[in-house]
């Protein structure tokens, strides 16, 4: 079982809601950082909550560029004090609910610099970290993720470059269902030019190598960091999900080799080795 979870930061302030399924909000956190926070009760699924915890904290351990995650706890005065914290739901709107919830940090903060979520393909190369996009393709096919890559580009004022930051991992896992039914088309950028540089394998490396060596002890350490009430108690699911991922560290290169050999035909510089 899971240690218990150490609270690390408190929501104080709200900002502003955020576009997304999740229906997530932008919120001022005791820490000083901002935080697009994903309540419990999201209209995706409770389990959207640990993956992204899980899938987040993997990317950063090979060395990618993720927002740093934390546990926020939104308290009750704050959810009935703040009108826009609110679910919108099919039929009905329902209160946002309190406790614990999923913080990812904002890539920059709103008065330092701005953030977009498409760069024409023309300006990819003022994004100083585009060979990212080979590395999180890693992560995506490890942990199944049944959506299409998401990236905020953000620079500070002043900045000509852009960073990329590799945001939305919730469909990790195959969402609510934690299952990985692998077609190549899926966890995939939506556009081919940020994955020009791919000449083989070796254009995915070091990400690459760190997820097939990473240690089974690493990856239930950072699912031991999920708190119980993300999972719904069900450790027996949870504990089945990272058993299944430790295991897949041996299928990564197989299954960007379906990616690459699809009619999408992604890396028109591939190199074949003699």
């Amino acid at each position: 079982m899971p240690a218990p979870h150490k609270l690390l930061v408190e929501a104080v302030q709200h900002v502003r809601r955020m576009r997304g399924g999740a229906q997530g909000h932008l919120m001022r956190c005791s820490d000083g950082n901002f935080y697009v926070v994903k309540f419990r009760n999201n209209p995706q699924h409770l389990r959207v909550l640990t993956n992204e915890m899980l899938a987040t904290r993997l990317a950063e351990r090979a060395g990618l560029p993720v927002p740093g995650t934390e546990v926020v706890e939104v308290n009750e005065w704050l959810v009935e004090h703040t009108a826009e914290l609110h679910v919108q739901l099919a039929h009905n709107v329902i209160r946002c609910e309190a406790g614990l919830q999923f913080g990812s940090r904002y890539v920059v903060n709103p008065m330092e610099g701005q953030v977009f979520d498409y760069i024409p393909a023309e300006m990819l190369d003022r994004v100083r970290n585009v060979e990212a996009f080979a590395g999180m393709l890693v992560i995506d096919k490890w942990t199944g993720n049944a959506n299409g890559r998401q990236a905020a580009f953000w620079r500070k004022l002043r900045e000509k470059k852009y960073t990329a930051a590799f945001i939305d991992q919730g469909y990790c896992f195959n969402a609510g269902e934690w299952t990985f039914p692998d077609y190549p088309l899926r966890g995939v950028y939506a556009r081919n030019e940020v994955y020009a540089g791919v000449r083989g394998w070796h254009s995915f490396e070091p990400w690459l190598s760190r997820v097939e060596q990473m240690e089974a002890d690493e990856v239930w350490r950072v699912a031991g960091e999920i708190p119980p009430e993300w999972w719904g108690g069900e450790w027996d699911e949870l504990e089945k999900l990272v058993r299944t991922l430790i295991a897949r560290r041996g299928v990564v290169r197989k299954l960007i080799e379906a990616f690459r050999v699809s009619p999408r035909r992604p890396f028109p510089g591939w190199v074949e080795q003699a």
